[in-house]
């Protein structure tokens, strides 16, 4: 009898939890605030992981310099737990795979500096059929969360396969995600420690960017990336239209980088679209066998600098589509002229985001940024090559950008343009003296 009333304590408490939750706005508390930048294991590993590879990869990345440009995550993703919980209901850690029990992980892992991520799903199983976190999320009943903290985890990798059916789950997609959020938030509450970074991988289908501001820090808006070009240049496309949602409150995830088959300008063009739109920066690509370019690309300073901004947080966007009518949705053919604000001057991502295997030169008005003033020259400092190259009055081009290939500048305001130059509007359109008298 005193086991029936206090599973039906608990039963009351859950259901008391689930019917009047915690409002779940993403907390005005830092976590999250910037990109998280890091490692995840499944592109590289998929399945093959263990506690040798991730301390392994974890000790690489500090090695390496990685971690102290900012790649401080180190996080696992599916196929870390046993087939089946415990008695008690608890996940637990694969003991062939794990042997030394996540604590013991965890803690080596913030030893080098660095935290660690776990990953789970808001379905009945993971992607890979191990057991999901679906009615299992709230601490009163043994749940995930708190077990995700206990073994010492600071961010948690949600996805979305194994849907239950209608009938059971009796939610919408922003109601499934909402429930881990919740008990992410109750947990915090009561124990007074930092929430675990939310980081929602629900694919795009149902936009998170409308919703999942309110539940967590980033929503991933693709499909898994695949390493080739095609598939780049798609996930570039989807994202243009929605880099308004990405700020200090929330980030656009466009998946993993450092991997796949790329050439070098390939590989440039995928992680400073990747920077420059606020997305994490997480690497797939197995460290013991990197490469000196790959990591050229990786630990670019000052790409890294405009993810990382901690004064402005918003994305690039796009102000000329370039080889389509601007507002096009092409999946080979994306937007290729963006500019944004950065702390110190205008961003401009000039890229020839085209499947034509050619170079070709870009020309933009500078004005055409919304972030440049009229009557102003700017200094142009890349930020690939490291140089600083002149003064942009009223207009800039980018020789013979390779196909595939990027140029990432940053603007600054070098003072007035030289009196007299003419026409006296850079932009003609409604081009009036004071006298009214419209010039061309």
């Amino acid at each position: 009898m005193v086991f029936l009333t206090l599973s039906s304590a608990v039963l009351l408490a859950y259901l008391s939890l689930s019917s009047k939750p915690l409002p779940t706005v993403a907390l005005d508390d830092g976590i999250g605030k910037l990109p998280f930048m890091g490692y995840n294991t499944w592109n590289a590993y998929h399945c093959d992981i263990d506690e040798d590879v991730i301390l392994q990869t974890a000790q690489l990345m500090k090695s390496l310099g990685l971690a102290d440009l900012g790649y401080q995550h180190m996080n696992i993703d599916d196929c870390w737990a046993e087939k089946n919980r415990s008695v008690s209901g608890d996940l637990v850690a694969n003991a062939t795979r794990f042997p030394s029990g996540f604590n013991n992980l965890t803690n080596q892992i913030h030893d080098l500096g660095m935290k660690a991520g776990i990953y789970s799903d808001s379905g009945w199983f993971t992607c890979q059929l191990y057991p999901g976190s679906y009615l299992n999320e709230a601490r009163q009943l043994f749940r995930d969360a708190e077990q995700f903290q206990t073994w010492g985890f600071d961010l948690l990798k949600y996805d979305n396969c194994a849907v239950p059916f209608d009938e059971i789950i009796d939610l919408g997609m922003v109601g499934k995600y909402t429930r881990m959020a919740d008990a992410i938030a109750n947990l915090s509450a009561t124990t007074s420690q930092p929430p675990l970074l939310y980081s929602l991988c629900q694919w795009g289908r149902e936009q998170p960017w409308l919703w999942a501001k309110r539940l967590g820090q980033t929503w991933r808006t693709t499909d898994d990336i695949d390493a080739d070009w095609e598939h780049l240049a798609s996930i570039i496309n989807q994202n243009s239209f929605i880099t308004w949602a990405s700020d200090f409150y929330g980030h656009n995830d466009m998946d993993i980088v450092g991997n796949g088959n790329l050439t070098f300008d390939e590989a440039k063009s995928h992680f400073t679209a990747w920077s420059l739109m606020k997305s994490p920066l997480l690497i797939g690509t197995d460290l013991t066998a990197v490469t000196n370019e790959t990591l050229e690309v990786l630990m670019n300073p000052e790409i890294i600098g405009i993810n990382q901004d901690p004064v402005v947080g918003t994305s690039v966007s796009p102000f000329r589509w370039g080889v389509n009518p601007d507002w096009t949705f092409n999946a080979t053919h994306p937007a290729q002229y963006w500019s944004g604000e950065s702390q110190n001057g205008t961003i401009v991502m000039l890229a020839s985001l085209n499947v034509l295997d050619e170079s070709a030169d870009m020309f933009f008005n500078l004005t055409e940024s919304p972030w440049i003033n009229a009557g102003r020259q700017y200094s142009v400092r890349d930020l690939w090559t490291h140089t600083d190259n002149g003064t942009a009055i009223r207009n800039f081009t980018a020789k013979a950008v390779p196909a595939h290939g990027v140029i990432a500048l940053l603007l600054q305001d070098a003072g007035p343009e030289p009196a007299g130059t003419q026409p006296p509007c850079a932009r003609p359109e409604w081009c009036i003296d004071q006298n009214g008298t419209l010039v061309q």
